[in-house]
């Protein structure tokens, strides 16, 4: 019998992980919390169509990323989206030299990680709170008390901070994970039935509580029916304001939009707040995975590396190499 491969987690790290095991011959069962693939690629469904809340674009620069990417296009679950871009400072607005290629799911972010998932088999709805191991094999402890297993190897593929109480059974790995900040982000969707009279699709903003807004509608396969933007606090004010209401952060947020904005704005016929608790790393680190390959125990995530999307996929993608050659 062949003792399959444990996967928690079904961010983008955890997908690239699973999709290198299995194209090396590896059985992988996957586990997640939440209900859907994707982590922060993840897309919220609305009353308006889906909002990406999470990640809004991403970009390529490693050349095995790059390759990833061109096979997603082909495949025709991402686009380029090259969005009319602005600065925000000291209130005012200017055009963004920025050129560089961004891309996005289509017609939604979630796209991506359904995509990858295709093949896998993933168990969802289903918190796993303990990674012990038996003789021989590793088992999995979910929130309900119910055992998965067994499992030959796992790999911890969740924010830094939800991965440490995992690594029990690897203490050195545990203290070092730990040690991994993670900043968060409030996100707030607005929709409008009166498009905004703004040239703008997307803006970088300073010194405001705001750090980035997008208008949804501009990247490639949305309907484009109703004007949805997407606003980003920054991770300072989202700190300051962690356990605020949904209502305030989205009156907050909202009136700092409007300033920026500076045209006439009708109230919106739709607005959600998402609170991402451990959206991006404090730091930046170059550790591709983390492992103890004796005991068969491997961590990967944006935060090992970049913090983009890129780094997640290349952390899985490492965390896999690893494994796989440790088994060899």
């Amino acid at each position: 019998m062949t003792v399959p491969i444990a996967i928690i987690g079904t961010g983008i790290a955890g997908l690239s992980a699973a999709q290198a095991l299995l194209k090396a011959g590896h059985a992988v069962h996957l586990f997640d919390k939440a209900r859907g693939v994707g982590g922060r690629m993840s897309s919220k469904r609305s009353d308006v169509g889906s909002i990406d809340l999470g990640a809004q674009y991403f970009t390529a620069r490693d050349r095995r990323f790059v390759a990833q990417v061109q096979q997603w296009q082909a495949a025709g679950c991402v686009e380029q989206w090259a969005p009319l871009l602005y600065n925000a400072k000291d209130g005012r607005l200017s055009p963004s030299p920025d050129e560089q290629v961004r891309w996005v799911g289509t017609p939604r972010m979630s796209s991506i990680p359904k995509a990858m998932a295709a093949e896998l088999t993933t168990v969802l709805s289903c918190r796993i709170t303990e990674v012990f191991k038996g003789k021989e094999f590793w088992h999995l402890l979910d929130a309900e008390g119910a055992s998965h297993g067994p499992f030959s190897q796992v790999v911890i593929a969740v924010p830094a901070p939800q991965a440490t109480p995992l690594l029990a059974s690897a203490p050195k790995l545990a203290a070092v994970v730990a040690g991994v900040q993670m900043e968060p982000t409030w996100a707030v969707a607005l929709a409008f039935d009166t498009a905004l009279s703004t040239p703008m699709q997307g803006c970088f903003v300073q010194d405001s509580p705001l750090d980035w807004l997008a208008r949804s509608d501009s990247k490639p396969g949305r309907d484009g029916s109703v004007d949805t933007w997407v606003l980003h606090a920054t991770s300072a004010w989202s700190k300051q304001h962690i356990d605020l209401s949904r209502e305030e952060v989205i009156d907050h947020l909202h009136g700092a939009f409007a300033e920026l904005v500076n045209c006439p704005m009708p109230a919106p016929t739709l607005s959600i707040a998402h609170r991402w608790l451990y959206a991006r790393p404090a730091g930046a680190h170059e550790w591709g995975a983390l492992a103890d390959a004796d005991l068969g125990l491997y961590v990967c995530g944006d935060w090992c590396l970049s913090g983009r999307v890129e780094g997640a996929w290349l952390s899985g993608q490492d965390a896999a190499r690893r494994l796989i050659e440790h088994l060899q």
